[in-house]
């Protein structure tokens, strides 16, 4: 599902439209990053497909509004929602990258700190980090030397 949001807000100098509120058990899944629709169509259907019997409960945005949201600016948008605790952005280096790792930033405890995520272990952060069953500090020590959530260990 692709949102369009069309309530603005200043952010800066100019309007950036507010952040949706996601559906129920869902998490946002914004693109900052409009170079490839066909990379940006395969990272949906990754992101949301099943992994066995688990997948990422996701509310897409796609509006060209954000394309270059920088963390700060996130930060501000997202000051607005205290239910959103962290959010997924698909950025340049997400879309560049051949592995495709998603940004996955902090919005509750230390706002601004940031892993990233490839898509097929999408499930078990978005799963997880939404429903308070693991901690951030467990997905970032599991983290390779990019920084990168994989999984973890089997």
């Amino acid at each position: 599902m692709l949102l369009v949001v069309t309530l603005f807000l200043a952010c800066g100098d100019s309007p950036m439209p507010r952040l949706p509120t996601p559906g129920d058990l869902h998490s946002l899944v914004v693109r900052t990053d409009f170079s490839n629709d066909e990379t940006w169509s395969a990272l949906s259907s990754a992101i949301t497909a099943p992994q066995g019997d688990f997948r990422a409960m996701v509310t897409f945005v796609d509006d060209r509004s954000y394309e270059g949201l920088t963390i700060d600016s996130l930060l501000k948008l997202a000051a607005r929602d205290p239910n959103q605790t962290f959010i997924f952005i698909v950025d340049a280096e997400t879309i560049s990258r051949s592995d495709h790792p998603i940004l996955v930033v902090d919005l509750h405890e230390q706002p601004g700190r940031s892993l990233r995520v490839v898509p097929a272990s999408m499930w078990s952060v978005q799963n997880n980090l939404y429903l308070a069953n693991m901690d951030w500090e467990e997905f970032a020590a599991s983290t390779d030397a990019d920084g990168v959530f994989r999984g973890f260990p089997k």
